[in-house]
């Protein structure tokens, strides 16, 4: 365990992927599991929709028809957050104009997709099976593939993997029109973090611009690599692996943490053991080894408090558009933000200190992880059904 007197003092945890640092209160959970205790919640969905959006066959909502797809369909967001083409802008900087100065904007623009996981309406990836959830990672692989840069670090990798995955027939992946710089792969699962469609799916935001979290961990890593020579998420790996006080689980390929600076009760960490700088580097063994790993965070989450848990996810890896020396500094990971905190219905929130002086948490991500590693097993629903 961490220094014994960190389980009583509150005290501040480093984050060297982004700079920054937090607040931990560990006092405050000397019974933290006291609270609501709610009953095992069923999946009452159908695993068809007719008024689903995304189910297979059915209308968009700007009347569009899906495929009768069987597993994954990708297409471009009839609501897309940014777009390809727009009004061009092009403002000036002066440092006599405070208004220049003080109102600063930056066009940006992009394609956002968005990627059903499953022909069921009510699967989730805790339903699914690593091999079901295989073909969602070659899409993402396929796509982030074909946006790369012409003159990427990547490049030859990339049309190696595109030659090997099989391309799926559903969906509408084809080049960008203008060269774009970064990809982020999200999932928001739950009406807790703002999903508006139960119906298995993910988003895929490309834009012109690298966006402030992957920029501040490339900044981190980079400067990481530059002091050390090292790579700071190789050293973390072999360092929770040897302490394994926060390790939740493992495979031959990936490693799933608490991270030491989680913010969240439950956050985890995907990352990958040997040096993989994006989708791209995988094998056929690696990619069904990453669903395995993503499979089994979510049956955990779902385990723990018995019942469908939200949270929001993210993929990590080498921009589109970079130097050699960004591709090499980046390191393959996945985030997992959920906001549950003791119970299917108590949250955290970032409310009050978090919002004006900086982030606190109360349970420790030590405690978090073993509660974790607990939650594996078959998934809590089957016993229900």
């Amino acid at each position: 365990m961490p220094d014994e007197v960190l389980n009583d003092i509150s005290h501040r945890r480093y984050n060297p992927l982004t700079g920054s640092w937090l607040l931990v209160s560990p006092h405050r959970t000397k019974r933290p599991w006291q609270g609501a205790q709610e009953t095992p919640s069923k999946n009452t969905l159908p695993s068809y929709d007719p008024k689903c959006y995304l189910c297979p066959g059915n209308k968009r909502a700007q009347g569009d028809s899906n495929p009768p797809y069987k597993n994954t369909f990708a297409f471009v967001n009839d609501y897309s957050a940014v777009k390809e083409t727009q009004q061009d802008y092009h403002p000036e900087t002066n440092k006599d104009d405070v208004a220049s100065l003080l109102l600063q904007a930056r066009p940006v623009t992009g394609r956002c997709y968005v990627l059903t996981f499953s022909a069921k309406h009510d699967a989730t990836l805790a339903d699914m099976t690593p091999e079901e959830i295989v073909p969602v990672i070659n899409t993402w692989t396929r796509i982030y593939a074909s946006h790369l840069s012409p003159s990427h670090p990547l490049n030859g990798q990339a049309a190696y993997v595109l030659s090997t995955i099989p391309e799926n027939p559903d969906g509408e992946v084809t080049p960008p029109k203008h060269q774009l710089k970064n990809m982020q792969i999200f999932e928001n699962k739950g009406a807790a973090m703002g999903c508006s469609n139960p119906h298995p799916h993910c988003q895929i935001w490309t834009t012109s611009t690298l966006p402030e979290e992957p920029g501040k961990e490339l900044v981190n890593m980079r400067k990481y690599k530059s002091d050390t020579g090292r790579h700071l998420l190789g050293d973390y790996v072999k360092l929770e692996l040897e302490k394994k006080e926060r390790l939740v689980w493992e495979n031959d390929s990936f490693v799933v943490v608490c991270p030491w600076w989680a913010l969240w009760p439950f956050e985890v960490l995907i990352i990958s053991k040997r040096h993989v700088r994006a989708l791209v580097d995988l094998d056929d063994k690696e990619r069904l080894e990453f669903a395995q790993a993503v499979q089994e965070v979510a049956r955990r989450y779902d385990n723990l408090f018995e019942t469908n848990f939200p949270y929001s996810s993210g993929v990590h890896q080498a921009p589109l558009d970079c130097t050699e020396e960004e591709a090499e500094t980046s390191w393959f990971h996945m985030h997992f933000y959920p906001p549950l905190l003791r119970s299917a219905t108590v949250k955290k929130f970032l409310v009050g200190y978090e919002l004006m002086a900086e982030p606190q948490r109360d349970i420790t991500p030590e405690q978090a992880a073993a509660k974790l590693r607990d939650c594996g097993g078959e998934l809590y629903r089957k016993s229900l059904q």
